[in-house]
């Protein structure tokens, strides 16, 4: 009898062994389950608080930035000046620690505070030429309609001609966008013709390469209103383009001018640049600007977050019309 019970006693200790094993398997799955479920719960905290945290500091760059904005507004109507690269809006903001200003617990030491660095910089936007001047409205009510205009058309085939790209991708898009303006007017329903760009990547809907959107990013851009070049931010291609007859060699003079001394009305420009009298106009050109980029960028650990914000200033009154914020490794 007693030989009989071992095997059955010695299949007893195997099953009771296998089961042991299989109990410190499970417990040891879920043990790793819940420490990943911790660190997954940790990862995720730290996520959210990094983007309240860059919401929160980029939030009060833009605030700064339309604070100066409004202040050289205060300024330019006491003084008369007009808007140029050497005020304090246009300097750039280098990258600078911000570590010590980000929110952290109470027991936290400035060695466990989460490092941020910030730099950002203002751009003016009306040193560009404005691609929605292409067409305009003429007329009010059932009477409205949408059509070309010819000087803003002559100045953008000019820029195009100076950069090398084809004027028939310019013509292109022209009349696709007066296409949809004039679709907007009378039919509110859906069409197959383009969405009207509100962002200058956007160009790209009018059929607009992205080669060529590279070349001509320095000196166009997507304004919600007409608007007039800068003649003292603009750049000499932009400058030349705007004006009929004027070669680079005089733009760049002009370049040089306001260098010297910024200019405070179109009368300075033309002293300046004598060939220039009788050629500019107030509808296309300006030494004042109401159309501003503000770009941000914060620095967190390995992480860097970007926002560019479209800053409208009407007198006093600066207001934002978009932001758009994206992260990046």
């Amino acid at each position: 009898m007693a030989r009989q019970l071992q095997p059955v006693r010695a299949r007893q200790r195997g099953a009771a062994l296998l089961l042991a094993m299989l109990v410190v398997t499970l417990v040891a799955t879920l043990a790793s389950a819940a420490l990943w479920q911790q660190w997954r719960a940790t990862e995720v905290e730290q996520a959210e608080r990094q983007r309240v945290q860059a919401g929160w500091v980029l939030t009060g760059a833009l605030d700064w930035a339309r604070l100066i904005l409004r202040e050289d507004a205060r300024g330019n109507q006491s003084n008369g000046n007009g808007d140029h690269l050497g005020e304090p809006w246009a300097m750039p903001l280098e990258e600078a620690r911000l570590s010590s200003f980000l929110a952290a617990d109470k027991n936290n030491t400035s060695d466990h505070m989460l490092e941020a660095f910030l730099s950002g910089e203002v751009i003016d936007m009306q040193s560009h030429l404005n691609f929605l001047n292409l067409v305009r409205t003429v007329g009010a009510g059932a009477q409205a309609k949408v059509e070309l205009s010819e000087p803003d058309l002559l100045a953008f085939t000019k820029l195009y001609g100076q950069l090398g790209l084809p004027a028939s991708e310019l013509t292109t898009a022209a009349n696709e966008l007066r296409n949809t303006m004039a679709l907007a007017l009378s039919d509110p329903m859906p069409s197959r013709t383009a969405l009207l760009p509100r962002k200058y990547a956007q160009l790209g809907w009018l059929g607009i390469s992205r080669s060529s959107l590279a070349l001509l990013e320095p000196h166009v851009t997507v304004l919600p209103t007409r608007t007039s070049l800068n003649l003292n931010t603009a750049s000499a291609e932009a400058i030349s383009a705007s004006v009929p007859g004027m070669d680079m060699a005089q733009a760049r003079q002009v370049v040089t001018a306001r260098e010297r001394e910024p200019f405070r009305s179109l009368a300075n420009v033309t002293e300046a640049v004598p060939a220039l009298s009788g050629k500019l106009s107030d509808l296309y050109h300006g030494v004042r600007s109401n159309h501003f980029m503000v770009r941000g960028r914060l620095r967190l650990d390995n992480t860097i977050i970007e926002e560019r914000s479209l800053v409208v200033r009407n007198n006093l009154d600066v207001r934002v019309a978009w932001r758009e914020r994206f992260a990046r490794p």
